[in-house]
């Protein structure tokens, strides 16, 4: 306290980083409920009132971070996209070194696909500089996440398993997948993978796709 018993400028910081801490935690929790948070439920795994509950929301709404539905259900709001689409430049930053060595020993286009709206996209893509011939991969191509090697890797991701995966013309008739799920980043569902027009040696594309997934997790953590 002052002299005018008013809190300290080292108390204010230390509330305001306690309401910080607990705002993002928060969004962790409602982030991580599909079907959305009630306030009481939020309340209880924070360990804190209903009131500080409702003040946290509000804030976050005040930002679009989060918002709450007709049954007063707390939901991500639309700013989380903005935030997403502004981090996904570091992203593809992040993941290019692994990508540029996965294209050239693989010898095919090698790219890093993320969850986008429920689909995958591609959000980086190297090609190889020493073949004659090699698939033409654009970024922000679009598919189901139930199609192509891509897709099928964050699935499987999904369900806990971190192999690689292998599908063939599923995306583009003639063409070749191996890809795998990059785990171990918070936020983050993705996989790496390669596209090439000849059939790929499972074992030993998956293992190089694998390792680069592992190397881009360590980059982007």
């Amino acid at each position: 306290m002052d002299e005018a018993g008013r809190p300290d400028a080292t108390a204010r910081a230390g509330e305001t980083a306690q309401t910080l801490d607990r705002g993002l935690r928060l969004l962790h929790l409602v982030a991580d409920a599909p079907g959305g948070l009630t306030v009481t439920e939020a309340a209880h795994r924070l360990g804190i009132g209903r009131a500080a509950v409702y003040r946290l929301a509000g804030a976050l709404s005040g930002h679009g971070m989060v918002r709450r539905d007709a049954d007063g259900r707390l939901r991500l709001g639309a700013g989380v996209l903005h935030l997403a689409r502004r981090a996904q430049p570091l992203l593809a930053e992040g993941a290019l070194p692994a990508l540029r060595r996965l294209a050239e020993q693989a010898g095919a286009t090698a790219h890093l696909t993320v969850v986008e709206g429920g689909e995958g996209v591609a959000l980086a893509v190297v090609e190889p500089s020493w073949t004659s011939f090699h698939v033409a991969y654009r970024t922000g191509t679009r598919h189901p996440l139930e199609r192509g090697a891509a897709g099928r890797a964050i699935l499987a991701g999904r369900a806990g398993s971190g192999g690689p995966v292998n599908t063939t013309g599923e995306l583009q008739p003639g063409a070749y997948g191996v890809a795998a799920p990059v785990l171990g980043v918070p936020g983050l569902e993705a996989s790496v993978g390669v596209v090439a027009l000849a059939p790929l040696d499972v074992a030993q594309v998956g293992a190089l796709v694998t390792a680069a997934a592992t190397d881009i997790a360590t980059a982007l953590a």
